[in-house]
Order: C-alpha cells, then sequence, then structure tokens
C-alpha cells in the first residue's frame, strides 16, 4: 500500500489505515517497536508532523502506546478492565499536564473520571481501560 499526497484522504490518515492494516494482519504483532518517526518520512516522504499525527490516530484508536523510546503495539492484556455498576458516573475528557504526567500518558490521549456513588474519584487513561457495566440488578 503507497501513500498518495493527491488523493482526497489526507495524508497521516492513510498512514495510520496502513500501520493499522499491518497490526491487523498480524506484520506488526502486540508488543513489537514500530518503526522510528524518521523511518517512515524516509519510506514515504511525507513530514515528521504527518507521522505524528498518524500516531496520535492509532493511540486514540487503542492500537499503539507511545512511551519515550517510541511507539510500540498493544498487547490487548496491557488494557485494564474496571467495573462500574448503577449509580457510577463515567466522564471523558482531556487531561492536565500534572495528571498526564501522573498517569504517564502520551498528549492527546484522553482520561476516564469514574466517580462512584459514595464521591470516590479515579481517573484512568483512555486508550488503556475497559469499561465493564455490572449487573443493575
Amino acid at each position: 500500500m503507497a501513500i498518495d499526497p493527491s488523493a482526497d484522504r489526507p495524508v497521516y490518515k492513510q498512514l495510520a489505515d496502513l500501520i493499522r492494516a499491518r497490526i491487523e494482519q498480524g506484520e506488526l504483532r502486540p508488543g513489537q517497536r514500530l518503526p522510528a518517526e524518521s523511518d517512515y518520512v524516509a519510506e514515504f516522504g511525507i513530514s515528521r508532523d504527518s507521522v505524528r499525527r498518524a500516531m496520535a490516530v492509532l493511540r486514540g484508536e487503542g492500537l499503539i502506546i507511545t512511551q519515550l523510546r517510541g511507539s510500540r503495539v498493544r498487547d490487548a492484556g496491557e488494557a485494564a478492565i474496571v467495573s462500574i455498576t448503577q449509580g457510577t458516573s463515567l466522564m471523558a475528557r482531556m487531561p492536565t499536564e500534572p495528571e498526564r504526567k501522573q498517569l504517564g500518558i502520551a498528549e492527546g490521549i484522553p482520561i476516564l473520571v469514574i466517580t462512584t456513588p459514595d464521591g470516590e474519584t479515579r481517573l484512568l487513561p483512555a486508550d488503556q481501560t475497559i469499561i465493564e457495566v455490572g449487573d443493575q440488578d
């Protein structure tokens, strides 16, 4: 698959599509590091900004995790499963800078704010959290 700068679809979305397909086809496996930004720039002749935007799309979809030393395919087992019950509120929002640092998440990743009926609040990275709704009985 090639990236076509003259296509109607933005270049960063084309790159995200290409990487997503490689993950879905098993060419990039869970835990495997993705090529460096500079590798994508050289391979496809696109800007570093386009690569970063593509990575942000894939992080938002929960397919990759970006840390100090680059990005890697997220292992499905890395997501925390959180059960909520009736009366618990759930809200997604962008974190403040201190919250982002505390949770160790990259820019552009939303957080989930979970507030239990007794007022306890938890902040969780949205790209690493699966919410299960408990029985309403």
